[in-house]
């Protein structure tokens, strides 16, 4: 009897220390502002485009300058605490139960069915949805055998055809448009969107990244609404000049909203904001930053508090990584916890 009390007390202490705190995520309490009484959950966990450093901005954004309670999740390594989104595991989900709208910035997880279902259950509700740049291919390699294989990019199921990119967001992953890496892309209202309230305070030009511009399948799917079209750029600069040729006619869509419908009887129809722009080096333009935020007033049917200008300045310091992709030994080497994300 003993001898078993020592082993368990001795298994205790070999468990990594961020064991006890991984249903902790970080969470932003609302304050005063027109998001006041709202929680947004916001979802990171891509490979190459730095969501964990774009989400977290846009949470300390909607928080400090809108007042929106934001919880704020990480693809998170169990063994350390470590921040790394080659890892399928994602502490929190049962945040969602909460939430009045979910912000998802991932790329082809294969989450385990117990946090997969988090999920599935906020959308049976209908609640609203903002897709960032990958998340139109936010999951996949998920197991044949799960009730949510459903949801892998490209899903041939029956009813939810293209996963859950092409039946929440709009769009599946298609292929690079622009040339990856070298062509920027600039924001063009779409015709007849000008007033719309996601665009409110914008201006031509505004709208700014150096990701290149995604192919999407015309025409999206449903009562989706084309807001901003992508001009491909010659350059990463925002002065670049546009691409001549069929690159950019027809240009294709970066942002637009949908509808869809929950699963379940009494659910209601979510609203949904979608941009293929969104990563951390995009965030440096204030016009891309104002259309997110706007977008996330949009989702939640505030968009009547959407001000002339919203304030979208940086909230503490924001150096964006470039773009590229981390095999897991980078990021070990360079370890973060999602708290360093908030100092």
């Amino acid at each position: 009897m003993k001898l078993t009390r020592l082993v368990a007390a001795l298994t205790l202490l070999a468990l990594p220390s961020f064991a006890s705190a991984q249903d902790k995520p970080i969470v932003l309490e609302g304050n005063d502002g027109p998001g006041k009484g709202k929680h947004v959950v916001l979802i990171s966990g891509d490979q190459e485009y730095r969501s964990e450093e774009a989400i977290p901005l846009l949470a300390k954004m909607l928080n400090k300058h809108h007042g929106f309670k934001c919880t704020v999740l990480f693809t998170v390594d169990l063994k350390d605490g470590t921040v790394n989104p080659n890892i399928n595991n994602i502490p929190g989900l049962e945040a969602l139960k909460t939430a009045d709208l979910m912000v998802i910035f991932t790329r082809f997880l294969a989450l385990p069915d117990d946090q997969l279902q988090h999920i599935a259950d906020y959308l049976a509700t209908g609640k609203p949805v903002v897709g960032l740049r990958t998340a139109t291919h936010a999951f996949n390699g998920i197991a044949a055998k799960s009730k949510f294989a459903k949801f892998n990019n490209g899903s041939g199921e029956k009813g939810f055809e293209g996963g859950f990119g092409k039946q929440i967001l709009g769009e599946k992953w298609v292929n690079h448009h622009g040339q990856h890496g070298k062509e920027g892309t600039r924001g063009v209202v779409a015709k007849g969107q000008e007033k719309h309230p996601i665009l409110k305070g914008i201006v031509a030009g505004d709208i700014f990244g150096t990701t290149d511009v995604y192919t999407v399948t015309l025409p999206l799917p449903g009562d989706s609404m084309p807001l901003v079209l992508g001009e491909v750029t010659e350059t990463l600069k925002p002065d670049s000049k546009a691409v001549s040729g069929k690159k950019n006619d027809p240009m294709m869509p970066v942002a637009w909203t949908k509808t869809y419908k929950g699963e379940l009887a009494d659910s209601a129809t979510g609203r949904v904001f979608t941009t293929t722009m969104g990563a951390s080096q995009d965030f440096e333009f204030e016009g891309t930053r104002r259309m997110i935020v706007n977008g996330c007033f949009w989702a939640v049917g505030l968009e009547s508090k959407i001000p002339d200008k919203t304030k979208v300045d940086i909230v503490g310091e924001f150096k964006p990584t470039r773009f590229y992709f981390k095999k897991t030994e980078e990021w070990v080497k360079t370890p973060v916890k999602p708290a360093d994300f908030f100092k």
